[in-house]
């Protein structure tokens, strides 16, 4: 019995037998290395490539996509705040009901400036946020003589107060204080601002309007000095 369990392995190696397909990997390192590789290269170019390595490009693309996401969602969160504007105090820049984003960083780079449409926490009620648009800065004076607005005595040219929106009634002149900044809503008409409850500090602010979402027309960046910008 023994002899003949010895004789049995001999018969299963015989040429004329071909090599199971599944065992071709497992068996690659008893051939020779002129013959591995030959049949390395038959692989690559005379078979399709095994469906695993199209799985892994599946997980590729997807754990790229997913960072991405996150990454952008960081961005929002952290970088950018989505808001919706109530009123229309900033037409025709911003109508009632319109989404925007707002950055809520740029103020620790770069100082405020004049035209800037800023969002901040209403002075005489801080659960509430107003946005408006600077028109003075720390230090500056601000008067109004017949709708027509005077920084430091110099007529300021504001191309986003179109004609049916201004007001012409005078305001007299006042000295912003020091870190404050006077502000006002482009419908000059229809806009509670720094005429009613004054200069804002800086503290308050909190943000700038960057980009409008929604509705779709809307869609695009807002300019700060420009009224035409959708």
């Amino acid at each position: 019995m023994e002899r003949q369990d010895e004789k049995q392995p001999a018969t299963s190696t015989s040429p004329e037998t071909p090599a199971p397909a599944s065992s071709s990997l497992a068996t690659a390192s008893q051939l020779t290395p002129g013959v591995r590789s030959d049949r390395s290269e038959l692989n690559a170019t005379g078979r399709p490539a095994p469906a695993h390595s199209l799985r892994n490009e599946i997980r590729v693309w997807t754990r790229d996509l997913l960072i991405a996401i996150g990454l952008a969602l960081v961005i929002i969160v952290f970088l950018y705040q989505p808001v919706k504007v109530e009123g229309t105090s900033m037409a025709p820049l911003l109508s009632d009901q319109e989404r925007i984003f707002i950055n809520k960083f740029v103020y620790r780079f770069e100082p405020i400036e004049r035209g800037d449409v800023v969002v901040f926490w209403y002075p005489l009620d801080r659960s509430k946020s107003f946005i408006k648009r600077v028109i003075g800065l720390p230090g500056e004076t601000v008067e109004i003589r017949q709708g027509a607005v005077y920084v430091d005595g110099k007529l300021v040219p504001e191309p986003y107060v179109p004609s049916q929106y201004e007001d012409l009634s005078d305001f007299a002149l006042v000295r912003v204080p020091k870190d404050s900044y006077f502000v006002m809503g482009d419908h000059r008409i229809s806009s509670n601002d720094s005429r009613v409850f004054g200069p804002v500090e800086s503290r308050y602010i909190y943000g700038r309007a960057v980009f409008a979402y929604w509705p779709v027309d809307h869609f695009g960046s807002l300019s700060t000095t420009d009224s035409d910008t959708k």
